[in-house]
């Protein structure tokens, strides 16, 4: 191998993600140069260190999302879990993904990730043999994914775009995977309709469900009705998700309810669980627990492909 082809296979593979993209507006061709995206419908749009940022009027919910993501949260640990965290928190994540792509082919597909955050779910996708492109309304959070990609040694293609508006063609992409967040959006249904739209194999949805338990854990205080960025958490019912998607022309192949709760950084009890000669038994209760109950559980995990 010469020592130019490595490069230049990863400027064919940035190349080819570009190719996928489109108008958030008119869905017509993209011609992207160093600084700027231009449309043949007159829209320009700026590229922000090779990040091409494909926004649109966004809503206020999208705005207020966006700069939450830009400048209040912690970097370095949105970068980085869940390397270093305990055992126990990136079991949790890791088995949270493996219930969203059970029974999709990875391998070689190409996939988009929206609302990719901070790139954790692309890189676990990634590490799974996908094609990634990560797709958020922060930009911020964009350039954390590209830096995580960057130090962890994988490839992803990031963009900055609106979930109720992808800067992608109709059945353009093989997969189009979510993780917690579509209930983000204004309307989450609106993310939901936007993804099967691109997906040309399959769709994987994980997200809060509309649980009851949820519901009393809300008025006890243990579960959030708004996000620290402002915006309402907007769970999902699996019945309706199931709709959508057959009204969209796809055959829901597993739709899964399941209980999960860890915080966004790991508390006393996950650390302490985490411990050697402990974590083994944490996570057959969960099993169990989820093998019990896990049908009223507080997550909802979804796999569609197309009919």
């Amino acid at each position: 191998m010469s020592p130019t082809e490595p490069l230049a296979a990863k400027t064919e593979r940035r190349t080819a993600a570009l190719e996928l993209l489109a108008c958030p507006s008119c869905r017509g061709r993209l011609t992207v140069e160093r600084a700027e995206v231009r449309c043949e419908c007159g829209l320009r749009f700026d590229v922000v260190g090779g990040i091409p940022v494909l926004v649109v009027r966004p809503s206020e919910v999208a705005r207020r999302q966006a700069e939450w993501f830009d400048d209040e949260v912690d970097a370095e640990w949105e970068i980085e879990r869940p390397h270093g965290a305990p055992a126990l928190h990136r079991w949790l994540l890791e088995e949270k993904f493996r219930r969203a792509v059970e029974g999709i082919e990875l391998r070689e597909a190409t996939v988009v990730a929206v609302c990719a955050g901070s790139g954790m779910d692309a890189e676990l996708l990634a590490r799974a043999g996908a094609r990634v492109v990560a797709v958020d309304v922060s930009l911020g959070a964009a350039q954390r994914a590209t830096e995580r990609a960057r130090r962890h040694g994988f490839e992803l293609f990031a963009v900055v775009a609106d979930a109720a508006r992808l800067p992608f063609c109709d059945a353009s992409v093989d997969v189009l995977f979510v993780h917690d967040g579509l209930h983000h959006l204004e309307d989450p249904f609106v993310g939901l309709a936007e993804m099967t739209r691109v997906a040309r194999s399959a769709v994987s949805v994980s997200e809060p469900a509309r649980a009851r338990i949820t519901a009393l854990a809300a008025r006890a205080g243990l579960a959030l009705e708004r996000e620290e960025s402002g915006n309402r958490v907007g769970r999902l019912d699996a019945g309706a998700v199931g709709t959508e998607l057959r009204r969209s022309g796809f055959q829901v192949v597993r739709s899964q309810r399941y209980g999960m709760y860890y915080g966004h950084e790991p508390g006393r009890l996950v650390r302490f669980l985490s411990r050697r000669g402990l974590f083994t038994a944490a996570t057959a209760a969960f099993r169990l627990a989820n093998a019990v109950g896990g049908r009223v559980g507080n997550k909802l995990a979804v796999v569609a492909v197309r009919s």
